[in-house]
């Protein structure tokens, strides 16, 4: 699984995160499962096309000490689909911002 980690988070941190997924994103799943919505602006031509399982999300598992995101775009309605996938260079630059923007604003430094 390819996978994006920021690990060594503080304890003071974590908490900030955890705070702001859950206020943004709701209760995790699992504990520790946050399901990210992809912005349709950025499906690619088959994700378009798979109106049945929109919306498609991306999880960062959210642990004391790291972040973790599947670098995987999938849905929340099937296991398998065909618009189920890594994601593109333009979904990854999103979400990396995404993240960034997130640390900017909670004034964690990494």
């Amino acid at each position: 699984m390819k996978q994006y980690v920021i690990d060594e988070i503080r304890p003071d941190d974590y908490q900030k995160i955890k705070n702001y997924l859950d206020d943004h994103f709701g209760p995790p799943d699992m504990g520790e499962i946050y399901w990210i919505p992809l912005d349709v602006s950025l499906y690619d031509k088959e994700q378009h096309t798979h109106t049945s399982c929109h919306p498609h999300y991306l999880a960062i598992h959210l642990e004391p000490s790291s972040l973790t995101a599947e670098l995987l775009i999938r849905t929340r309605s099937r296991i398998r689909c065909d618009c189920i996938r890594y994601m593109n260079q333009d979904q990854l630059n999103w979400f990396i911002s995404f993240v960034d923007s997130i640390f900017t604003r909670l004034e964690i430094v990494t």
